[in-house]
């Protein structure tokens, strides 16, 4: 038996992370049960420790820079002991502020600074997501923009080299190169935070780019999320004005002597590079006849944030596609890439000098089959954003360009040029956060297939180191569409790292009185959006995220290293039970129950129902969404009072409990109210206490039969929101698995399979795609594509159930003539399949060394497996 994917903190062989004692961990491969393990390590030997347990915390202290090389001995269940595994370490970062000896420097001029402005008025009002908005309020206007900074140290080495480390972040984006070549292969560096608060470094390994002699050390700089364009607007300088750099090169010599470069004011500077704006939404413009002259001195600054490790994938490049070259009805040149996704664009022309190409991304050709940005961009007379541009000016010849500080949501580029054009020159690379598939599912109906698919590009496409929403107009991290998503995120990715530095992201936000925010980090939200914070269904990733991470990766330290926060999160939940908004609708309870109800923070509610199930309007968020509310604050406190009882935490596990029930029966009570009826065609409103288990005995009998003649009256089309949509297909379940089905196989618009059906490679933001919202509405969107849970963990039935154990319980039925996955657990790859058969289902389910599982199907039949594969029928 040998130990393979070993993983730490998730991470393989990572560099540079801060975690004190990191979790090691492994799958096994080879026999059946692991008997005993040994981690072997220079400074610490576990000995064979007789366990089956896959995981372990290094238990000695760690020290800066300090590197850990291991390997894993593991044990059969005869006792054997195989070979070692492959070697593997992990090597910690700068973990003390005093570690970091480098200054932060910033390019010679004085940035125009938005805080010393006043606001101006940019144009009339305007109407998105059908929210009537004031624009003249929203923002500064004619703030200067700035070519990217250049800068550069030359340096000379003596000695033959042991080892080099360079440490580097930035206030904007970086990219950095040795010697002219790149340093590592992050993407957008340093990724997505709230710099006010945190600032992620990197750590690279640069030995073989330095040279014994002369070397030279070149950082280029762009305004990034920082002080570029974020949010659907495109504010600008949201986290501040002065972008800045903070690098450490470290260089160890074989006889152990070091030096050390550091960022200061010896550093070369200009900013007539070739690159003469360059903004992550907007594009950029370049000119390939400059060169930077390094000119002038950096110059020295600060920032009061130290920065820290992100213990996280990084964001790279990944797919790569050619484009078929396409003539619209007007003559437009476009190029089709034939899948919606989220990159940027390298091509090679030859050209003359001066000669210029103009590139504009988009998702979608218009009606009349032209190019169009309309449903990505808001704009009014005096802003458009985003413009998802690229100009270019040409140098004599062969001219080669890959964009280095931009990504766009497209699958079109429009190109302008007087330039003969080759599509074969152009290739798109997609961009993002190197998500491991962990999750792979098939079956008889290609357009599901398609679909699960879609949703996997767009979980890509949305992944820069935080999850977006769309790739193109807002790219906020909402907390509500994380939350709904992680479940599905998580079987098809390996999502762990991912997940919890978006959970630090959403804890950096919160608010003394324990809010939780809307989006998170926050940059690009407006003013007028600021009230929704605390929104429930929104907020409550706080709670809901570290808990299924928990469920689905076993490793309580999410619980532990978050509870605080949690719990200053469901006080805030409680202070808010019982009270009424100042503007709100009236509590028809009276009473004892009345005091349970929540009835106070507005809230988006269920969010984007169909446009003839509940219209999107912008009053829907001006008061408290009474229902909705009550049924989230039960649930949520149901799940801390859980999580509280898993800490040992008895008093907190109490508490919550006791509010959870109160609030549950208050709403039970609200249901029987005219306004809150049962009797509703709303399936959201149907679909939610199901799921939840808010009702009593007869009113979930009720809400039943009421679920069933609802989507009757809507031809078993999908009538839920953003809320909702994830939990309507167990609801059905629970009731007649053919309901489950019949939904999930409907074709119509509005329904899962529509998207595919009508072309989409990627998920809509709304059931209606484009046609709704004023046209205004992403094709890149992964949060209806939350069924995916339901298909892992129902129709192939894998559940992750506890440490080494899996819950097998498919849920075969419908149309279907066969259904499989595949998912990469933690404890290994497990494998549920079924297919029909004469009187029946055969099903073949594998399971990985050292697990067990108990398989129960439809009829009732339990049976226990040990690791191999097994066939059964029923």
């Amino acid at each position: 038996m040998k130990a393979i994917r070993i993983r730490t903190e998730h991470l393989i062989d990572p560099l540079g992370i801060d975690v004190m004692h990191p979790l090691i961990s492994w799958n096994c491969e080879g026999g059946r049960k692991q008997s005993a393990y040994q981690i072997v390590s220079k400074k610490w030997d576990s000995g064979k420790v007789k366990s089956d347990q896959m995981s372990v915390r290094y238990p000695l202290d760690l020290s800066s820079r300090e590197r850990v090389d291991f390997q894993i001995k593991l044990w059969d269940e005869n006792d054997i002991q195989d070979e070692l595994s492959d070697p593997s370490f992990f090597e910690m970062g700068l973990l003390d502020k005093d570690d970091w000896k480098a200054k932060w420097m910033t390019g010679d001029y004085i940035p125009d600074d938005r805080t010393d402005r006043k606001n101006k008025r940019i144009g009339k009002n305007f109407v998105l997501n059908g929210f009537a908005y004031v624009a003249d309020m929203i923002r500064p206007v004619n703030i200067e923009r700035y070519p990217v900074d250049c800068f550069r140290k030359q340096f000379e080495i003596k000695k033959d080299i042991k080892k080099a480390r360079l440490y580097i972040t930035a206030c904007g984006l970086y990219e950095a190169h040795i010697n002219g070549k790149r340093v590592g292969d992050f993407i957008l560096a340093p990724g997505l935070t709230d710099y006010r608060k945190r600032i992620q470094y990197q750590t690279y390994d640069v030995t073989d780019l330095l040279n014994k002699n002369r070397n030279e050390i070149t950082v280029d700089l762009a305004d990034g999320w920082y002080r570029g364009s974020v949010g659907a607007w495109g504010l600008l300088q949201e986290y501040g004005s002065e972008t800045k750099v903070l690098a450490q090169l470290e260089i160890t010599y074989n006889d152990d002597s070091a030096d050390m470069i550091t960022s200061d004011s010896s550093w070369s500077w200009s900013n007539d590079g070739e690159i003469r704006f360059a903004d992550n939404k907007d594009g950029e413009i370049v000119d390939a006849n400059v060169s930077p002259s390094y000119s002038d001195k950096a110059k020295l600054t600060k920032h009061n944030v130290v920065p820290c490790a992100s213990n996280n994938v990084f964001i790279k490049e990944h797919e790569r596609f050619k484009a078929e070259m396409i003539t619209s009805p007007s003559g437009k040149k476009i190029l089709d890439f034939r899948q919606n996704f989220a990159g940027y664009i390298e091509f090679d022309i030859k050209a003359k000098k001066g000669q210029k190409i103009t590139l504009r991304f988009g998702e979608m050709l218009d009606e009349n089959g032209e190019f169009t940005q309309k449903n990505i961009q808001c704009a009014t007379k005096n802003k458009t954003s985003p413009l998802q541009k690229i100009e270019y000016t040409c140098k004599e010849g062969e001219n080669h360009y890959k964009t280095r500080f931009a990504i766009f949501g497209f699958q079109y580029v429009l190109i302008e040029s007087d330039i003969e054009i080759d599509p074969n020159g152009f290739t798109a690379i997609a961009v993002y956060s190197d998500l491991e598939r962990t999750g792979y599912f098939e079956s008889s109906n290609e357009l599901l297939n398609r679909f699960v698919e879609a949703t996997v590009w767009s979980t890509k496409s949305n992944s820069p180191d935080s999850p977006t929403d769309c790739p193109t107009r807002e790219r906020h991290a909402w907390s509500g569409d994380a939350q709904i998503f992680f479940n599905s995120a998580s079987y098809l990715f390996d999502y762990a790292s991912f997940s919890r530095k978006y959970l630090r992201d959403i804890y950096d936000w919160q608010k003394k009185d324990g809010k939780l925010p809307q989006i998170a980090p926050e940059g690009g939200v407006d003013f007028y959006m600021t009230m929704m914070d605390g929104s429930t269904g929104w907020a409550d990733v706080g709670i809901i995220m570290p808990y299924q991470h928990y469920q689905k990766y076993h490793d309580i330290t999410i619980l532990k290293e978050n509870y605080s926060g949690m719990k200053r999160y469901a006080q805030f939940l409680i202070s808010r039970i019982g009270k009424n908004a100042l503007i709100s609708h009236k509590n028809p309870l009276k009473g004892k129950d009345r005091k349970y109800i929540v009835n106070s923070g507005q809230a988006y509610g269920e969010w984007a129902e169909p446009e003839d199930v509940y219209p999107n309007h912008w009053s829907n968020v001006v008061m408290p969404e009474m229902e909705v509310s009550t049924a989230y604050t039960s649930y949520v406190l149901k799940m801390m009072s859980e999580i509280s009882k898993l800490l040992d935490e008895k008093e907190d596990e109490t508490r919550f409990a006791d509010y959870a029930e109160k609030c549950r029966i208050a709403y039970q009570k609200l249901r029987e109210c005219e306004e809150f009826t049962l009797n509703t065609d709303r399936q959201a409103r149907l679909v939610r206490p199901l799921y939840m288990d808010l009702l009593n005995k007869k009113q979930k009998e009720y809400a039943k039969e009421r679920l069933i003649k609802a989507l009757d009256n809507y031809r078993w089309r999908l009538g839920t929101g953003f809320l909702s949509t994830p939990m309507i297909l167990y609801a059905l379940k629970d009731i007649d698995p053919e309901c489950a089905y019949k939904l999930l196989e409907n074709e119509e618009i509005p329904g899962w399979l529509s998207m595919p059906k009508n072309g989409a490679t990627t998920i809509w933001e709304s059931w209606e795609g484009t046609n709704a919202q004023n046209g205004i509405g992403s094709l890149n969107h992964y949060s209806k594509g939350a069924v995916c849970e339901w298909l892992f963990e129902e129709m192939c039935g894998i559940h992750v159930d506890k440490e080494n154990h899996f819950l097998i319980k498919p849920v075969p039925g419908g149309n279907f003539e066969y259904a499989k996955a595949e998912y990469q657990s933690i404890y290994g790859k497990v494998r549920s399949g079924w297919k029909k058969a004469d009187n029946g289902y055969e099903y073949m389910i594998e399971i990985p060394a050292n697990c067990t599982a108990d398989v129960v199907l439809p009829d009732g039949k339990t049976y226990r497996q040990d690791a191999g594969i097994k066939k059964y029928k029923s």
